[in-house]
């Protein structure tokens, strides 16, 4: 069996200079006391609460109306697009910058979705748009059939942050494409078919790699989990009933991103072997998801943050199992090309000089405290979860029943936060949970507005309720 493959995403930085940066939050946060208990204070409020400052200005639009853009979006786009559209009233963006957003009509929001956790260093990162701009003046694109020097540049930075034997690097234009071959390699290279992972989130109650455990109680033995038994059971049920012995690869996620922020118990990956959106420094404590679980996987399939936006995915592995790529054909046209390899090198440069990790660990632990605040706070939260700036906050009925909340009542909620200027996402298997996952430059006075919003969207639905 081929033991593991994950998909890996995000980081994110902060410009020096700007009042909206992780150099302000770092000032910010050392004044202490007095401007915390008065950002605290915020949250209290009964009015809509005060928006951060920021002083960068965004460029006036003159493009098409609103009316226009939807018209086109229903007649010319695919219907899925619709499908697949945010909100009553959608946001129309227009321009970024940082961890801001502003829509066409000159709104700005805090973006704590980070265009589904992939903008890691910030929304047109300086750094990165200065690294972008110098390499479209040299060259655009050319392919691997062509040694050219930012493909073997960035393939080598990539590597050397993984632990061996890690080191042969292939590069996608998105995560699916970087799923698709590395599903093909282990074929490949184990001459079985068959592909599993986990069907489903068990929990587990004070088990988890998280700064905030449940309030569930836990009936389990002083060192024994029996989450995990019931991952591990559903693992070899699969094998005794569903799928052949040999296999050619189990995918898993050290947090699950779309299934809403699910964490597996401690050790349960080890036990069967894992990895996600978790890379690139995201989860604060390691740099790699799968480095939280005590395990080194056969492939490492990223994406997301790694281009912090830019379309890119990869797929690292060792060289053995490289090797057995060699059975098969393939090439890829744009994968790798030296826009793609440029702004992904400038991005790791960016997450190491600006401290995005730190970052990630100190404001994302401290979110997920104050949110575990406002669970113990009201009954429709039902948990609160996460590592760094990944988190999921699971919306239910009451906490006896813990029936997820009904899409209608998620979406009131989910509108009266846009509506206060905060962008956030939605996941779990009946769409009950609310994603957090922002670029990685937000600072604790960016978490405090999202909490005094967050506070007042769940007490106007209660009042409405």
């Amino acid at each position: 069996m081929f033991k593991v493959v994950s998909r890996l995403s995000g980081p994110c930085a902060c410009l020096k200079g700007h009042s909206c940066s992780l150099i302000g939050l770092a000032k910010f946060h050392q004044l202490s006391g007095a401007l915390c208990q008065k950002s605290a204070s915020k949250y209290l409020s009964t009015g809509i609460p005060e928006m951060p400052p920021c002083d960068f200005r965004p460029e006036e639009y003159k493009g098409m109306s609103k009316e226009r853009i939807m018209e086109i979006r229903k007649q010319n786009c695919t219907p899925m697009t619709m499908m697949a559209t945010y909100y009553k009233k959608p946001v129309f963006i227009h321009q970024g910058h940082m961890q801001w957003l502003w829509d066409v009509d000159g709104k700005r929001y805090l973006d704590l979705f980070a265009g589904v956790a992939t903008v890691s260093v910030g929304h047109c990162h300086p750094k990165v748009t200065e690294a972008a701009e110098k390499q479209l003046r040299k060259l655009w694109h050319t392919t691997s059939i062509y040694p050219y020097p930012p493909l073997h540049e960035y393939c080598e930075k990539l590597a050397s942050y993984l632990p061996d034997p890690l080191k042969v690097v292939y590069l996608t234009n998105s995560g699916s494409e970087a799923n698709d071959m590395a599903m093909l390699m282990a074929r490949l290279h184990t001459g079985n078919f068959d592909i599993i992972t986990f069907r489903g989130p068990w929990g587990g109650s004070h088990c988890r790699d998280s700064p905030i455990q449940t309030t569930r109680e836990c009936g389990c033995a002083q060192g024994h989990c029996m989450a995990n038994d019931l991952y591990i059971g559903q693992l070899k049920e699969t094998f005794a009933t569903s799928v052949p012995r040999q296999i050619a690869a189990f995918f898993g996620e050290p947090i699950q991103g779309v299934g809403g922020a699910v964490q597996y118990p401690k050790n349960c990956l080890k036990q069967a072997y894992e990895l996600v959106q978790t890379g690139f420094g995201r989860t604060g404590s390691h740099y790699w998801g799968f480095q939280g679980h005590d395990v080194i996987p056969d492939m490492v399939t990223m994406a997301k943050g790694i281009g912090n936006g830019f379309p890119m995915g990869a797929v690292v592995t060792t060289p053995e199992i490289a090797a057995s790529f060699t059975k098969g054909s393939h090439f890829n046209t744009f994968g790798g090309n030296p826009m793609a390899c440029v702004i992904a090198s400038s991005v790791l440069d960016v997450i190491k000089e600006d401290g995005t990790q730190q970052n990630s660990h100190t404001v994302g632990t401290y979110m997920l405290k104050e949110l575990a605040k406002l669970r113990d706070k009201y009954e429709i939260i039902g948990d609160v979860r996460g590592k760094g700036l990944m988190i999921g906050v699971e919306m239910v009925k009451d906490k006896a029943s813990r029936v997820p909340l009904p899409p209608g009542a998620m979406n009131e909620i989910f509108e009266d936060v846009k509506d206060m200027g905060v962008l956030i996402g939605k996941g779990g298997i009946y769409g009950q949970t609310f994603r957090i996952k922002p670029p990685m430059c937000i600072t604790m006075e960016d978490v405090d507005f999202f909490l005094a919003v967050f506070n007042k969207s769940i007490n106007n639905y209660m009042e409405r309720r």
